[in-house]
């Protein structure tokens, strides 16, 4: 499974990379084992570049749950970081999309998987690229580093090296 985290509101947490790594370490607790994660991407915001700076980063994630249990898990950890839905495309705290559940291929109302949108975004396929190079998209059957290589969106994202 493959689970997109992004945030450009520090919160409580100082910076942004810390929230994401708080984010992180509540994975367990919703049921989420992290088996690798990618580094932070720093981007400028999108839609708006005069929004403040994200960070973003991919974990890949066991559960022992199906694609709608994930989603209200994640969505759940978002509320409980501080997350306010103040609009589309808003700043916010955190972000955590579901991209893909294994192979499973969906288009239903609050669940479309793969993520419909996420293979157009570098800040997601970048590093996913960083940690699953050869991950193929369930549906385009491209690759991630394919597919960081074309996104259209985000196209300034980069790697934030320690």
């Amino acid at each position: 499974m493959v689970v997109a985290l992004g945030s450009n509101l520090a919160g409580d947490y100082g910076s942004c990379e810390a929230l994401l790594e708080a984010a992180l370490a509540r994975f367990p607790s919703v049921g989420l084992k992290i088996q690798k994660r990618s580094g932070w991407w720093r981007s400028a915001a999108w839609p708006d570049p005069n929004a403040p700076e994200y960070r973003n980063g991919v974990a890949l994630v066991e559960a022992n749950a199906g694609p709608e249990q994930v989603l209200v898990a994640l969505l759940d950890l978002e509320a409980a970081m501080g997350r306010e839905r103040a609009g589309r495309n808003a700043p916010r705290t955190l972000d955590l999309d579901l991209i893909a559940h294994g192979r499973e291929v969906r288009d239903a109302p609050g669940l479309v998987l793969p993520h419909p949108r996420a293979h157009e975004r570098r800040f997601v396929m970048g590093p996913l690229a960083e940690i699953a190079p050869a991950w193929t998209h369930p549906v385009l059957g491209l690759t991630a580093a394919a597919l960081a290589a074309a996104a259209t969106v985000g196209r300034d994202a980069t790697p934030i090296r320690p």
